[in-house]
């Protein structure tokens, strides 16, 4: 391994790595760091590496599963259950049963060792392209269950109104009325509406 020191790259992935045995944690390390990777952490146990994560966010995680303390398995639903990075998974075997539970778990790659150098780049980047996927396809997700359940409760608001005699265009300029005069979205001024029945100031 060259003992040259290797600037990272400008936009360079901070990478954590979570490993028991030493020396194959050093070695990661100075591999990634060669590669251009920037290193966030390098530790030895998976509740490490969640607390890392949590506190200094990677761009990806590379992690062992069998660690003392916490295995990497669950620590990787953790870390990516709370939306922080993929988790690309090593391991000395390549069972059924393992490569399942890393497909349970979500994992976004699965490392055999020993393995080469030459795959850790290619692993890493394609875990943080599809990470990206998945994330924005969420956003996306939750962005239109907030419009439709927006829209729903406009639409409720709107209902209230004109049972007090209002006609539906009415109620809508009403909403967007008492929305500007609270700076309110209509959305917050509806969910009022629709929790009190009628705001304080009544139905002017």
């Amino acid at each position: 391994m060259s003992s040259l020191k290797v600037l990272p790259q400008i936009g360079a992935l901070r990478v954590l790595i979570a490993e028991d045995e030493t020396l194959i944690r050093m070695d990661l390390v100075e591999t990634l760091v060669e590669l251009g990777f920037v290193i966030t952490a390098a530790v030895a146990n998976g509740q490490a590496a969640v607390d890392s994560a949590l506190e200094d966010p990677p761009d990806v995680v590379l992690m062992d599963i069998s660690m003392p303390v916490r295995d990497g398995m669950s620590a990787a639903e953790q870390i990516m259950g709370a939306g922080i990075a993929p988790v690309v998974m090593l391991s000395a075997f390549a069972e059924v049963g393992l490569l399942d539970r890393a497909a349970s778990a979500g994992v976004f790659g699965y490392l055999v060792k020993p393995f080469r150098a030459i795959e850790l780049t290619p692993a890493l980047r394609m875990a943080v392209s599809r990470w990206k996927e998945f994330t924005d396809l969420e956003n996306e997700i939750k962005q239109l269950r907030e419009r439709r359940e927006s829209a729903s409760v406009v639409e409720r608001a709107k209902l209230i109104l004109m049972s007090e005699g209002l006609t539906e265009e009415q109620s809508f300029g009403l909403l967007r009325r008492w929305a500007m005069d609270r700076r309110q979205t209509i959305s917050e001024v509806s969910v009022q509406v629709v929790a009190s029945g009628i705001p304080p100031d009544g139905v002017q």
